[in-house]
């Protein structure tokens, strides 16, 4: 099958992968979702770009965790945003959270609350109570490359489909 973006050898239906992904994703991945292999020594997005497609600049989206820290109580949550942007983490994640601090997560509590690698961490799988924010220009881009929870591989999806996950909440400007 080919993948409706980029250029990668062959695009199969995810959960034809199941195999290739962290439990976490495998659990939660749908057959409109695509598998595309990719290096996992070019997951950065300018050498991504450059290996499978400048298309793919304004057609990929990066998801990190936040903490949310108000007191003693800590929240975590997932942001997604298109990777010509960054998180507006002081700003709209913050006050999203109703949280006094808020900070990009540790790598060992990312990895260790999502069960995916870091570099490759995805909101297809995330914990069922955390909240996703999910910047308001990805969900109007069709098909967009996302991280497939390891860094080898890569899911497509809708921006339609990825406001549809659960925890999901679109905000205006959460990418600047």
């Amino acid at each position: 099958m080919r993948a409706p973006i980029g250029n990668f050898d062959e695009a199969h239906p995810a959960t034809d992968r199941l195999d290739l992904l962290p439990a976490p994703v495998a659990a939660a991945v749908t057959a409109d979702m695509l598998y595309v292999d990719t290096d996992p020594e070019k997951a950065d997005t300018a050498v991504f770009v450059e290996t499978y497609g400048a298309d793919l600049l304004d057609a990929s989206a990066n998801c990190v965790v936040v903490a949310g820290k108000r007191g003693q109580d800590v929240t975590l949550a997932a942001c997604l945003v298109l990777s010509t942007t960054r998180v507006d983490v002081n700003g709209v994640v913050r006050r999203h959270l109703g949280a006094r601090k808020a900070s990009f997560a540790a790598m060992d509590a990312a990895t260790g609350a999502t069960g995916m690698e870091y570099g490759g961490i995805t909101p297809v799988g995330l914990p069922a109570d955390w909240p996703l924010l999910i910047d308001a220009a990805v969900v109007e881009v069709p098909y967009l490359v996302i991280g497939s929870g390891a860094r080898r591989g890569k899911l497509i999806v809708t921006g339609k489909a990825l406001a549809a996950l659960p925890g999901a909440v679109v905000l205006e400007g959460l990418g600047t």
